[in-house]
């Protein structure tokens, strides 16, 4: 990741889908992809199965952005965006 993304703090290697993007060298080809199917392209590796998740309205997008579509590792320091939006979402 770091290759990838040269001069950039560790905190930021990754922060927010664009960086994230690049820092894993996910190219435009893999755009419409199912990142949950574990074929073609898997980005994570569960190492602890019952961590919480935190799930979030979206931000900084026009469209959308009252779902639920952000998920993130509550107390990380790697999480994007201002700290107050991460307060969770009521369950549904």
């Amino acid at each position: 990741m770091q290759a990838r993304r040269p001069g950039v703090k560790l905190l930021d290697l990754a922060r927010g889908p664009g960086r994230l993007t690049s820092a894993f060298g996910i190219a435009q080809a893999f755009d419409g992809w199912d990142l949950c199917s574990g074929r073609e392209l898997w980005i994570g590796r569960i190492e602890v199965e019952d961590r919480p998740i935190g799930v979030t309205k979206r931000i900084g997008l026009s469209r959308e952005m009252h779902r639920p579509l952000r998920f993130y590792e509550p107390g990380s320091p790697f999480v994007s965006g201002p700290r107050k939006l991460l307060t969770p979402l009521p369950a549904a």
